[in-house]
């Protein structure tokens, strides 16, 4: 089975990050990984990522200084060990 790879980029989304990473953690494919790229976010947003990564092992939090949603994309795919990639955003 591949290794479903989901980028999030994430920017003061505290809102609905909560509902955006629950539907992720809870779909049913076995081989996946998340990685949360918090953009600089002024709320709690890197707060939120920092708990779905130590509360889940295939969701990875990466804080970044605000420079947008494809440098926090690629930041991201900096760390993506290989497989099928998926982007969502919630910004």
């Amino acid at each position: 089975m591949e290794l479903l790879n989901i980028v999030v980029p994430v920017y003061n989304a505290e809102d609905y990050l909560p509902q955006c990473l629950d539907s992720l953690v809870n779909q049913t494919y076995p081989n996946k990984e998340v990685f949360l790229v918090d953009d600089g976010s002024s709320d709690s947003s890197s707060k939120i990522c920092d708990k779905y990564a130590g509360k889940f092992s295939f969701v990875h939090a990466i804080h970044k200084e605000n420079a947008g949603v494809s440098a926090a994309r690629n930041t991201a795919l900096d760390q993506i060990r290989g497989g099928v990639r998926g982007i969502r955003g919630c910004r």
